[in-house]
């Protein structure tokens, strides 16, 4: 079940830098400063401060113990998901949720486009099992909360489920729902 986060967890990955770092970290588990600025094209000065930036706000954690260079950090595990309308009356708030929504979907377009374009050196088992899937679905915002929750118990209970196991990959999951028609909100 996704914790609600704080606003300064929103607050914190509401920054170009830290939304990269964050969605890093998601992606190889752990880092260093100095290997997370080589990937972002940046200083590991600056990569150490956001990443301490998004410590003070829970999402990510020193796992290493170290100090400085050494030190190893990794996400958070649990999914994090923000109310619109909490923000309702706050408008630099729901900015920053609007700009975290739609940063989400560029990373999330960006690396399925580098999926197609290795997809054919994967094996064919593999590729049957990735990819996209779709579902039109009529419900009500009741419902869809509680497709969500549910989803996100099941994702829960896979987080792990290969570890040990030298044929299991990291895989992503993106789930992301919207209307199929946005033009009709419902009064």
């Amino acid at each position: 079940m996704p914790i609600p986060p704080s606003d300064q967890s929103l607050a914190a990955l509401a920054h170009p830098i830290r939304a990269r770092l964050y969605a890093e970290l998601r992606r190889l588990g752990t880092s260093t400063a100095t290997e997370l600025a080589l990937l972002l094209d940046t200083n590991s000065g600056s990569t150490s401060y956001h990443l301490r930036r998004l410590a003070d706000a829970g999402l990510v954690t020193d796992v290493s113990g170290g100090t400085g260079r050494q030190r190893r950090w990794r996400p958070q595990d649990r999914p994090r998901r923000w109310s619109q309308e909490r923000y309702r009356d706050d408008v630099d708030a729901a900015n920053a949720l609007d700009w975290l929504e739609r940063d989400y979907v560029w990373h999330f377009a960006q690396r399925a486009d580098a999926w197609l374009d290795l997809a054919g050196d994967w094996p064919s088992g593999w590729r049957d099992a990735l990819g996209m899937s779709e579902a039109g679905l009529l419900v009500t915002q009741d419902q869809l909360m509680r497709l969500r929750a549910e989803l996100a118990e099941l994702l829960a209970r896979y987080r792990r489920v290969g570890q040990g196991n030298p044929t299991a990959r990291r895989v992503a999951f993106y789930g992301y729902c919207f209307p199929v028609d946005p033009d009709r909100p419902p009064a």
